[in-house]
């Protein structure tokens, strides 16, 4: 248990931002997830409605600072690039 003011408040601040930091990567791994499922079951439209959705969200965990630019850009980059093996699918079919 911290002693001094300053670290008491510095426990309440930092508890208060890892809370925020869980809900914002969260909610990017859920996004993910249902990319990703939705894919897997192969349907191309829904797979792009969720990858737009997911997009967003990745942008705003890293304009709130709670991702890295380049580790969203990565994970966006991956996501599309399932979605459009999916689309280059269907029309070979």
């Amino acid at each position: 248990m911290p002693n001094k003011k300053s670290a008491i408040k510095r426990v309440r601040t930092s508890e208060r931002n890892r809370l925020y930091n869980r809900y914002w990567k969260s909610r990017c791994k859920t996004a993910m997830k249902k990319v990703l499922a939705t894919v897997q079951n192969g349907d191309a439209e829904a797979a792009v409605l969720q990858l737009n959705a997911a997009q967003s969200v990745f942008d705003k965990a890293v304009v709130k600072g709670v991702l890295h630019r380049n580790t969203a850009a990565r994970r966006k980059a991956l996501m599309t690039a399932k979605v459009k093996s999916l689309s280059a699918e269907k029309p070979a079919e």
